[in-house]
């Protein structure tokens, strides 16, 4: 190997691998790129929307929340050993991080009883997350803030389920709505 040559890049196999899906797609890497961009935020807002109304019209949301919460021996051992597990955990942050964001987007749009524009009453002690997370233990989120932590804990459970469908619809999806919504635009532009 000649010392000059420059090294190939981390990124080469990911480029040829892409390249590849392009051609054998016959779509342009760009507008897949797109496609899968716009798939992929419309496979997260539409479960959340979905989860969160479903939730709501069957009142599961303040009891999912206390399930996870709870420590109490009143549980059976499968609720308890998936709760200590890897997956509970994961679960539980999930769900403090949603209850941050269900808080934020309440304060902003005045949803989930939350007086639009107000600010939390302890700003300057606590982060968003660390208030999330103390509501989450003390078991005070309930209605829609809990529906709205169930729907969000839930999207993020099926990300690995989102990025797979956004990855097989991106072509056909690139095809039939990137590509002439792009060429309109150019065209568009170019009178």
């Amino acid at each position: 190997m000649d010392p000059r040559s420059p090294k190939p890049s981390r990124l080469a196999p990911y480029k040829q691998a892409l390249a590849a899906l392009s051609q054998r797609t016959r779509t342009p890497l760009p507008s897949l790129v797109v496609s899968f961009a716009i798939l992929h935020e419309l496979t997260a807002i539409v479960p959340l929307v979905g989860f969160f109304y479903g939730a709501r019209s069957l009142g599961v949301g303040d009891t999912v929340v206390r399930t996870f919460t709870s420590t109490g021996a009143h549980t059976d051992g499968s609720l308890s050993r998936f709760r200590d597990s890897w997956a509970g955990e994961r679960f539980r942050e999930w769900m403090v991080e949603g209850e941050a964001r269900a808080e934020r987007v309440g304060r902003r749009y005045g949803w989930f009883g939350f007086e639009k524009g107000s600010k939390p009453d302890d700003a300057a002690a606590e982060s968003p997350t660390a208030r999330a997370e103390t509501a989450l233990v003390s078991g005070t989120i309930a209605g829609d803030v809990a529906n709205a932590v169930v729907a969000y804990a839930l999207t993020k459970a099926f990300l690995p389920v989102r990025i797979g469908l956004s990855m097989y619809l991106s072509p056909a999806f690139s095809r039939a709505i990137v590509q002439p919504v792009g060429s309109a635009l150019t065209s568009a532009f170019r009178r």
